[in-house]
């Protein structure tokens, strides 16, 4: 008994396509319409052919196109051992490139199952990679600056020093007002216990102008003007918009980052100072609402307490913290590739990368100021 597996009849088609082969039967006949037009009902059917199957007879076939050999191709996946014939001679190559494209598919799923230290691998060598392609942005930027000193556009530098410093000032004023609080909430317990209150100053005062300060506008900036330029600069990317300006012979470097650089290089310090007043006025008020240093107290013993080199390291780091969130935000801006998630995907990474980087140079000055006894 012949079993019909599928079959479907479209007004393209002169005969719908079919398979045919008898149960038990090492032969199955293929017939019909082999094509897009004629596979749909096959297709859904999703017929097999038996695994002792040896002959696939393509004599009755009338059309035959690369979706009809995908198709083949995926049922001879059940009998490996079956061969064809009957084929003409221009499917042949058709039914070889079909299966070689398979072939080949088929090795990268494989390849793509690694194991942990190839993947370790793979990744230490991507971060390798992404290391070197950062250099070399610095370098091209460097070397921009550099050969053109006098092209700075001052009139963007100060749009950017506008958006990236003075539109910052509250937020980094209220959060460092809030470190400042906390601080002297932990801190002056602690004291208190001791009966050693007035070293609250003390804390408040080395902590927030050496190190909380210029660490927190750096937190902030990072998430909020780091990602700022990447998504600019990425979408202006992805837009063409930059190579619209190359093409004019316009640097992007010289009209889109330096501006950004400069600006924020310039911001940040001044942020930093802005932030560590608000952090010591926040330390101020717990202390004398809660452990009975005056105002009067605390701003008279606040000069002996700490010294004017622990404002000027802070303010010190400030610059290079800037430019590490500036060179990172548009380094991921201008590798920006692909569309809108590219765009997404670039911002985030600058963000994270941009606050790693900021904690490891503020941990690579601590060790150095403490080698040079600072």
């Amino acid at each position: 008994m012949t079993q019909v597996l599928a079959d479907r009849d479209f007004d393209e088609a002169r005969t719908p396509a079919a398979v045919r082969q008898t149960p038990g039967a090492d032969t199955a006949i293929c017939l019909g319409d082999w094509t897009a037009m004629g596979l749909g009902r096959l297709a859904r059917a999703r017929p097999r052919l038996d695994p002792a199957t040896r002959h696939v007879d393509l004599s009755a076939v009338e059309r035959f196109d690369s979706t009809g050999a995908l198709f083949l191709s995926q049922l001879l996946a059940a009998a490996p051992e079956a061969e064809i014939s009957g084929e003409q001679q221009e499917w042949g190559g058709l039914l070889v490139l079909v299966r070689e494209e398979r072939a080949a598919v088929g090795g990268r799923r494989r390849h793509r199952r690694e194991g942990p230290l190839a993947r370790l691998g793979r990744q230490s060598l991507g971060l390798l990679y992404a290391a070197v392609d950062f250099t070399a942005f610095i370098g091209e930027m460097a070397v921009d600056m550099l050969q053109q000193p006098g092209r700075l556009r001052l009139g963007q530098v100060a749009l950017e020093l506008r958006r990236a410093g003075v539109n910052a000032l509250p937020i980094a004023g209220l959060l460092a007002f809030l470190v400042g609080v906390v601080m002297a909430y932990q801190g002056g317990t602690t004291l208190q216990d001791y009966g050693a209150n007035v070293f609250l100053v003390d804390l408040i005062g080395i902590t927030m102008l050496r190190e909380m300060a210029p660490l927190v506008v750096a937190i902030i900036v990072a998430g909020r003007t780091g990602s700022a330029y990447a998504a600019e600069l990425g979408t202006m990317r992805i837009t063409e918009e930059v190579d619209a300006l190359r093409a004019m012979g316009v640097s992007p470097y010289e009209m889109l980052v330096t501006p950004k650089l400069v600006a924020l290089v310039v911001a940040m310090p001044l942020l930093s100072v802005w932030a560590a007043a608000t952090g010591v006025a926040g330390g101020l008020v717990v202390a004398a609402t809660y452990y009975g240093i005056s105002p009067v107290t605390f701003l008279s013993r606040f000069p002996d307490a700490v010294d004017a080199s622990h404002f000027w390291l802070g303010v010190g780091k400030a610059p290079v913290f800037a430019a590490l969130i500036a060179a990172i935000g548009c380094y991921q801006g201008l590798r920006v590739r692909g569309g809108a998630s590219a765009v997404g995907h670039a911002t985030t990474v600058s963000v994270v990368q941009a606050i790693f980087a900021v904690i490891v140079a503020d941990a690579a000055f601590s060790i150095a100021f403490q080698a040079v006894g600072l």
